[in-house]
């Protein structure tokens, strides 16, 4: 099993060229695994983690109602916004300058082969993440990501997640709201989820912004724990 995982960080970068890396990485290790299997081979497959910041875009996942999306095609436009059907799970969500999203491309045969143990440790990642900062995040009872104040009338998203995955190799993420600009979250429903509100960590931490840097540091810190990987 190889617990090694390359890390890139591609900075600011336009969704579709991104979803197109992915795939590009994702079909790498399923054609990799087709062959071991055929040839009856063990030799070891990649894992891949990229950070990346999208430009203001809105995907909706393969369960999401697109009545979701609140606003039409011109209005996209006018906030410099765009939007694609994508291959994960979930429903609609938001990226956007000031966010961290990461896409974890990983064999699972290198980890364990089980998608709920694998959405719960991106979960747990991000929650011992914000523990630093000083925030109690939690889950929220069938839904997908971390929150706050869950169970209360206060209760806010802060982190979104939605994956696939095929032959245990997963593509797709989480996307965690650092210094996001919560203003295009009121474009959608967030996740299809009415009532619930959106925060960020600088808004949290009462802050102008956080170091987008320091919070990257600390979620690979608890991935690698969690996961028992290695970055390179």
């Amino acid at each position: 099993m190889n617990k090694t995982i390359q890390l890139q960080d591609l900075g600011l970068k336009d969704y579709k060229e991104t979803w197109d890396y992915q795939e590009e990485l994702f079909r790498d290790i399923v054609d990799s695994k087709i062959k071991n299997r055929k040839e009856n081979i063990s030799l070891p497959t990649k894992n891949h983690f990229l950070f990346v910041e999208h430009p203001h875009v809105y995907t909706l996942g393969k369960s999401g109602d697109i009545s979701n999306l609140l606003v039409d095609e011109a209005q996209l436009k006018a906030k410099n916004a765009v939007f694609y059907k994508v291959n994960r799970g979930g429903d609609i969500t938001y990226h956007g300058p000031g966010q961290i999203v990461g896409y974890p491309i990983l064999d699972l045969d290198n980890f364990f082969t089980d998608i709920h143990k694998y959405l719960r440790f991106l979960e747990e990642m991000i929650i011992l993440t914000l523990a630093e900062y000083g925030l109690k995040a939690e889950r929220s009872p069938g839904e997908t990501g971390v929150w706050l104040d869950v169970g209360t009338p206060f209760a806010r998203k802060i982190c979104a997640m939605g994956v696939r995955a095929s032959r245990w190799v997963t593509m797709h993420g989480f996307a965690l709201n650092v210094n996001a600009n919560l203003g295009y979250f009121d474009l959608m429903i967030p996740c299809g989820i009415r009532g619930k509100a959106v925060t960020s960590l600088n808004i949290e931490l009462a802050q102008k912004t956080v170091d987008e840097n320091d919070v990257k540091e600390k979620l690979l810190k608890h991935f690698s724990i969690l996961f028992e990987a290695e970055f390179f």
